[in-house]
């Protein structure tokens, strides 16, 4: 007998929160600040979902300390960057979350985003009511594509892995369902290709984020 769906484990950058701009501008000024090698646009976004230092040691050639400068670089700059309503939700996001909410369901989040700026995202959004557990990469020892968060969020709210899914835009959050047993969404309108998200064999690929709704309806029953 297949497990009935109970909880929704939510990325948020590129699936609850377009920080793309965002993100990709503070890198590219980071990388500036610092006098490093050039990258484009569309190589800095490819990073998105790595926890924050790795961006950076993935995208350029550099040591461990040289990371650590650039984690904290970038830090800076973000703080400056990110003004109150610099990071949009997508379409539907907040009705669907609402909805899933309604229909008895436990909204969580797994973030490569450290808590501090993850949990303010959440109150700007006002999606706290909504979404009572959040994870942070800080808040596990392996990130994303380990499937520590999900682990962690599975034995926290004691669930097993058929009664979760995991919902996410990259490559990183599809492999780190799968890790831990857990069905994953993919969508397209983040920062991932559909046709990685695809390649990693997502149980479902959707264009909107309005349409999860009747994918975990059809779970829950």
């Amino acid at each position: 007998m297949t497990d009935k769906l109970k909880a929704v484990i939510l990325d948020f950058d590129g699936t609850i929160g377009d920080t793309r701009s965002l993100i990709v501008r503070t890198m590219q000024q980071t990388i500036a600040s610092l006098g490093l090698p050039a990258r484009t646009d569309d190589e800095c976004a490819a990073m998105i979902g790595l926890p924050l230092k790795q961006t950076f040691t993935d995208l350029i050639p550099m040591s461990d300390a040289e990371g650590d400068l650039c984690a904290a670089e970038y830090r800076r700059i973000f703080a400056v960057n990110n003004k109150p309503g610099a990071v949009p939700m997508f379409p539907h996001v907040v009705d669907t979350i609402r909805r899933l909410h309604a229909a008895g369901l436990l909204v969580t989040i797994a973030s490569s985003r450290l808590r501090p700026s993850l949990t303010a995202f959440v109150d700007e959004m006002k999606l706290g009511g909504y979404i009572p557990y959040i994870l942070s990469v800080g808040d596990v020892e392996h990130a994303k594509p380990a499937p520590d968060m999900v682990l962690k969020t599975l034995g926290d709210n004691g669930l097993r892995p058929g009664e979760a899914i995991v919902v996410g835009d990259t490559v990183f959050d599809i492999r780190m369902a799968h890790a831990a047993g857990v069905r994953a969404v993919g969508v397209t309108y983040g920062n991932g290709a559909r046709a990685d998200i695809e390649a990693e064999r997502a149980e479902y690929v959707i264009d909107d984020f309005g349409e999860l709704y009747g994918i975990v309806k059809s779970m829950k029953e």
